[in-house]
């Protein structure tokens, strides 16, 4: 029994689900944005979010630390994509290596000899532009967390039919979403679903029913 056992096992071993949710935050960080399972976006989510917070105290510790959990890789410019795919595998290894085997910190650097462009990195993508617009947020805000955002989706995936959600970073200008009042149309609707499906009476809508005044005595 996985008694107190925190996380889900997403049907993979150890080292599979570990691969898999590296990946996925890779592809956030670099896309901003990723469409997946909702199981797999609410394991990922809190991972996302702890890297962020590595990324905001952005010293040489928390890169460390980051490299280690996440690991780097490679992102080909949108506009080079073509490009990159018609280079042979040498030079291949030059763009997204210098000559002493350290990746570039970023794709604005002078580009290896005999390579047209540089390739940039995950995790100076995560220290450079991620970390200082959350920095930015929280200060704004007066609190940290909160820098992920997971919307549902209605449509289901082909093939099993699960349940999909957006994961996405929030903009740095969001404001937190007002809660609602017992009194909206929405809370209104849960309430009586909810009442159906507990086999309880129905809220009764509308205020309360006046009682008739009682007849003047003679």
């Amino acid at each position: 029994m996985r008694h107190a056992v925190r996380g889900r096992k997403l049907a993979r071993t150890t080292a599979h689900r570990l691969a898999l949710r590296r990946n996925l935050v890779q592809s956030l960080i670099e896309h901003g944005r990723i469409t997946t399972t909702i199981q797999k976006a609410k394991e990922v989510r809190a991972f996302a979010e702890r890297l962020v917070t590595l990324a905001i105290s952005g010293d040489r510790a928390a890169r460390q630390r980051a490299e280690a959990l996440l690991t780097d890789r490679s992102i080909i410019p949108a506009a080079k994509r073509a490009e990159y795919d018609a280079m042979t595998d040498a030079k291949r290894e030059r763009v997204l290596r210098t000559r002493s085997g350290r990746r570039y910190r970023h794709a604005a650097a002078a580009p290896v000899k005999g390579a047209p462009f540089t390739a940039e990195s995950v995790i100076h993508k995560l220290f450079a532009e991620v970390g200082p617009r959350m920095k930015q947020r929280n200060e704004a805000r007066g609190a940290a967390g909160g820098y992920t955002r997971l919307v549902k989706l209605a449509t289901r995936r082909l093939g099993d039919g699960g349940e999909q959600a957006v994961l996405q970073w929030v903009a740095p200008d969001d404001v937190k979403r007002p809660r609602l009042s017992a009194r909206t149309e929405r809370r209104r609707k849960a309430t009586v679903r909810y009442a159906a499906y507990a086999g309880k009476k129905p809220p009764r809508r509308g205020a309360t029913r006046k009682t008739k005044p009682a007849a003047p005595s003679a």
